[in-house]
């Protein structure tokens, strides 16, 4: 009885009206569940970054003896690992199993549509791009290495991928196309075990071919046949993609095309990584 009667509870009622009132707006805003998630993502970041350093130290024997360059680098792409499987699998859901952009499943324009999963993972995947980039900033150019153009590459990506997340969030439209985008991302934890992989000394081993193999065909995948379905369903839209509010829709018609340049670039460096692994597993044999 006596713990029952020390419980206490807050009666929003008993505050002024104008606050409660706000409360209630803010609680079931947009806006909230934008900074919430971004916020979430952020602490998120944090909160694995060092997490892989603590499991890496008992779990893997090398890890004490990497230079603090490779060590910040080692858990900086654990929780980038992390980004990516949460950013993949939700756009997958959203765009395959769900019904959100199911051509018959509403009458509203598939560029209008959004839910409260979509702007959460939207604003999750922005306070990932900033925690990164913080990141690349602060300890730079140990994040990138000192090849500067990689560094570029890297802030070039992330400003485009949250200046674009951000400007559907704002206007709720064109979340299909950023999902799509943002599924990209599935090729990203193969890109990190293969920097995994050289850190530790494994690049002549055979998880290292598969892994660059997998690599390949992710790429080819989420990166090349997907972008180019990307431009195709717009264009098959466009009656609707040129109802987008007019930053939004110049930004589509010209980040998307930059991002493409980007991914098929890199597919290039891959292509040719992927000859010289397999020729040097080969000549080994």
């Amino acid at each position: 009885m006596f713990l029952n009667d020390a419980v206490c509870t807050v009666d929003l009622h008993s505050f002024p009206p104008a606050f409660t009132s706000f409360v209630g707006k803010l609680s079931s805003s947009k806006e909230f569940h934008w900074l919430a998630s971004c916020s979430f993502g952020i602490i998120t970041c944090k909160l694995v970054y060092s997490i892989t350093g603590f499991i890496s130290t008992f779990c893997f024997k090398g890890y004490r003896k990497l230079s603090n360059k490779e060590k910040v680098e080692w858990n900086n792409r654990g929780f980038s690992t992390f980004h990516a499987l949460i950013a993949a699998l939700a756009s997958l859901y959203l765009l395959l199993f769900s019904d959100l952009f199911d051509e018959e499943s509403s009458d509203e324009l598939i560029v209008n549509r959004t839910s409260i999963i979509s702007n959460m993972i939207l604003g999750f995947s922005i306070g990932y791009f900033l925690s990164d980039l913080a990141m690349v900033f602060w300890h730079f150019p140990a994040l990138g290495g000192l090849e500067y153009l990689l560094y570029l590459y890297q802030v070039l990506h992330h400003g485009l991928s949250m200046f674009s997340i951000f400007l559907s969030l704002i206007s709720s439209q064109g979340q299909i196309y950023i999902l799509m985008v943002l599924f990209s991302e599935s090729t990203t934890p193969f890109v990190n075990l293969r920097w995994y992989l050289d850190v530790a000394g494994q690049k002549s081993s055979t998880i290292y071919v598969y892994n660059g193999i997998a690599l390949f065909f992710g790429w080819l995948i989420a990166r090349i046949f997907l972008f180019i379905y990307f431009f195709a369903h717009m264009l098959d839209h466009f009656d609707q993609v040129k109802k987008i509010f007019p930053l939004g829709f110049y930004s589509l018609l010209t980040v998307s095309p930059v991002l493409a340049s980007m991914n098929v670039a890199w597919f290039w460096k891959i292509i040719k990584g992927l000859i010289k692994t397999v020729s040097k597993a080969r000549y080994s044999q």
